[in-house]
């Protein structure tokens, strides 16, 4: 990506500010918010409790099935996803831009290391834990988030 911040508090919190940067730069007159049902559960909790005063919906569903189906101003997949299993993102990246949805791709940063990179299926925006690079988990936490962007945003 092309611009990134290790600022923000927790994995969860980055999830919700990508879900805000995407309502107010998506073109879609949608108030839904699509997620990935196999994202962390405490990412999910979290932008639950943040779409509700703001009147966003989360649609919950399986992305590879269910996002084509839905009228989305943007959406989180979790790569790899909360059970480890790593998806193909490319054509719900071709269909995130064909319908103005923003696509947001949680992820683990050591996992890139195998893995294809988020902006390689056109992701606009990837976020994630920087834990494995900093305080161990005994020490506590929450552990700083990452935000990653395309310049352009």
């Amino acid at each position: 990506m092309d611009i990134a911040n290790a600022s923000l508090l927790d994995e969860a919190t980055a999830a919700a500010e990508a879900m805000n940067m995407s309502r107010r730069i998506s073109k879609s007159d949608s108030n839904n918010y699509f997620v990935d049902q196999l994202c962390h559960p405490q990412t999910t909790a979290v932008l639950q409790t943040h779409a509700a005063p703001l009147e966003l919906k989360i649609v919950l569903g399986n992305p590879l099935k269910d996002f084509a189906k839905q009228h989305c101003f943007g959406l989180l997949v979790q790569y790899p996803n909360t059970l480890g299993e790593v998806n193909d993102f490319h054509q719900l990246g071709r269909q995130a831009k064909e319908r103005s949805a923003l696509l947001t791709i949680t992820t683990d940063l050591l996992s890139l290391v195998i893995h294809k990179a988020p902006a390689d299926f056109g992701a606009d925006m990837v976020i994630g834990n920087a834990q494995r690079f900093g305080i161990p988990m005994g020490y506590g936490g929450p552990h700083a988030a990452y935000f990653a962007c395309k310049d352009k945003h």
